[in-house]
């Protein structure tokens, strides 16, 4: 997707929104694309230029606080190692500053001449890309790049590729001759994209570029170039270069880390604390911490030492500082971070004597939920209000990034800062839990086990071949409970829908799984989507929450690709899921924060050869 150019409206003298900085400005995006789309590190076509997000190391003094305020989310920024949260700028036409952009790829041609050469070789005038030889003809960035699995990016490397039989082993100079890219318009394949060099080479085609060992067997080997990062030194990497297309979505790849704002911290005191902190842990009394308080809130009755206290006895409680900085360790944090919503949403928070900056309601609903019970469903749970503050921690390139490893992921920053990009959503949801000993029951079949022990093996394969330190991979979460309340998320999601008229991308999973928790949120994805006045909150009673199960199990007993989607026995990237495919189970990669991955919609609706293998196989059968 292409970000619209930029807006342009008349100023005045002394406009009070005109930027500080006198930078061009190339286009505009949405606040939350500058974290799930365009975020750091990330490449954007902007009409006939291309470029690459800048990183975040001069971002606090660039992005203004009435342009980029701070948010905070004490929980997730205790995860993240970090103090706080930015907004990242808006785009619109009161803005001042944006986000920092840097041409990228640098190689382009010219349709006209159809020279093939860095773009400063053009002489382009400044802020323009032209090329002065045909009466500024406007230049194309160069259609692939060059990535690896460590993050690195770089432009393709046209000469190599031309000059492959003909370069002297060791030799390091070129040939000195000029090089153009034609079309021979013989085809939409690679082979008609033809490079030529007035050296005399024999021309070649990009055909057989995108193989996976293309560039490495011709010795080419990746540079550690990380053109985001200003003035960042090439990196010894180790890993085989891949040829992308610029506009591929396995050129960028988010890592996104969320948390809900539940109690104590939800109802807004935690925010008016967030510059307080260190001083208040550091104070060793509660006679301290009051005089304290008096002196920084003058006036302000809201911040009372009790709260205060409350606070900071939660925050020892669920400290995460305790585990290390390693794979396995910031997994452990974070499902700690999710076993405390966990519990909260079973508990709920109901909206009596509370306040209007309260930020987590969560209620059982009136009517009884016996008809949930053939399901092996609980009470649901109605969170008519919630926050959720999502962060760009990293990126990855090539290979969809993980959420059980934190392995080859690219920084946002030469240098590690102290707050990281991130925006808030606000809406509503319905908690789902089944049954724990019914489910139990199920898993401990052995047919059930051995189903799923093959989707794990091929998981925490993929885990080693990407993590950082092979000695300290996380282990897989696949298990019986995780994989089958992940299905029947992405099923039911389906369903709300096809039946209650919520596109799909309007609505989001957040999956709470291990030994002690069974359950999962579905809730609006984003602040402008649809289903955010009551319409999702609605979906959650008992007897409306009842049909759409019976109607998300029908579908999934049959699906258009069948019988090849459920006598699957390996599917998806790594053999990672079993029955489940784009025309039954998964969802927009906006919707699912496994990324598509561990789903087997044969653990709900059985198989033909063995319906008892699903944990809804009596309804289904009904």
């Amino acid at each position: 997707m292409t970000p619209p150019p930029a807006r342009r409206r008349r100023r005045t003298d002394g406009d009070s929104a005109a930027p500080r900085l006198a930078l061009p400005r190339r286009g505009s995006v949405r606040r939350s694309q500058m974290i799930t789309t365009y975020g750091v590190g990330s490449l954007i076509a902007v009409d006939n230029e291309s470029f690459i997000v800048s990183g975040i190391d001069d971002a606090y003094r660039s992005w203004s606080l009435d342009d980029a305020p701070i948010i905070s989310e004490h929980r997730l920024a205790r995860v993240l190692r970090v103090s706080h949260f930015r907004l990242p700028p808006a785009s619109e036409d009161t803005s001042k500053d944006g986000v920092r952009v840097r041409r990228f790829p640098l190689w382009h041609s010219c349709p006209n001449c159809r020279a093939l050469q860095h773009v400063r070789d053009f002489n382009p005038p400044a802020g323009k890309n032209v090329c002065t030889d045909c009466d500024d003809e406007p230049l194309v960035p160069s259609r692939f790049v060059v990535a690896c699995e460590d993050g690195h990016l770089d432009d393709f490397p046209y000469w190599k590729w031309l000059h492959r039989k003909n370069r002297e082993e060791g030799a390091t100079g070129r040939c000195g001759g000029q090089l153009s890219m034609r079309f021979s318009g013989r085809s939409a394949s690679l082979r008609a994209v033809i490079i030529a060099c007035t050296c005399g080479v024999p021309e070649v085609s990009m055909e057989g570029a995108f193989r996976r060992s293309a560039l490495t067997d011709l010795g080419v080997r990746c540079e550690g170039r990380r053109p985001w990062l200003k003035g960042a030194p090439a990196e010894f990497c180790s890993q085989a270069p891949r040829t992308l297309q610029r506009g591929s979505s396995a050129v960028w790849q988010p890592v996104l880390k969320s948390a809900l704002s539940i109690p104590p911290w939800s109802d807004g005191v935690a925010d008016k604390l967030a510059v307080h902190w260190e001083r208040l842990r550091s104070l060793a009394s509660r006679e301290k911490i009051e005089i304290y308080l008096m002196g920084a809130f003058q006036g302000d009755d809201s911040v009372s030492i009790d709260a205060v206290m409350e606070l900071l006895e939660a925050e020892q409680e669920e400290d995460p500082g305790q585990e290390g900085d390693s794979d396995a360790g910031a997994v452990v944090r974070y499902q700690a971070l999710r076993r405390q919503e966990y519990e909260r949403l079973c508990t709920g928070n109901a909206s009596r004597d509370k306040g209007r900056e309260e930020q987590f309601i969560c209620e059982p609903p009136v009517s009884d939920p016996a008809v949930l019970d053939p399901f092996g469903v609980g009470r649901p749970m109605l969170v008519k209000r919630l926050r959720e503050v999502r962060a760009l921690k990293a990126f990855t390139r090539v290979a969809d990034p993980e959420t059980g490893s934190e392995g080859h992921e690219a920084p946002l920053s030469l240098i590690p800062t102290d707050w990281l990009p991130a925006l808030e959503v606000r809406g509503e949801g319905v908690f789902v839990r089944l049954d724990e000993s019914r489910l139990d029951d199920w898993a401990d079949s052995v047919e059930v086990a051995a189903r799923v022990e093959q989707m794990r093996t091929n998981h925490e394969r993929m885990l080693r071949e990407r993590a950082t330190d092979p000695a300290d991979v996380p282990s897989s979460p696949a298990t019986p409970r995780m994989v089958l309340l992940h299905t029947l998320a992405h099923v039911l999601i389906n369903a709300w829908s096809l039946d209650a008229g919520y596109p799909a991308s309007a609505l989001r999973e957040r999956l709470y799984t291990d030994a002690t928790m069974a359950g999962f949120l579905i809730y609006t994805a984003t602040s402008d989507s649809a289903g955010s006045l009551g319409g999702v909150v609605a979906q959650g009673e008992p007897d409306r929450l009842a049909e759409a199960l019976h109607s998300a199990l029908r579908r999934a007993a049959w699906c258009s690709a069948d019988p090849l989607c459920i006598e699957a026995r390996s599917s998806g990237v790594g053999g990672v899921n079993r029955s489940a495919c784009h025309a039954c189970v998964m969802l927009p990669e906006t919707s699912c924060e496994h990324n598509n991955i561990l789903l087997d919609r044969a653990l709900l609706v059985g198989t033909p050869e063995d319906p008892r293998l699903g944990f809804f196989a009596d309804m289904v059968a009904g």
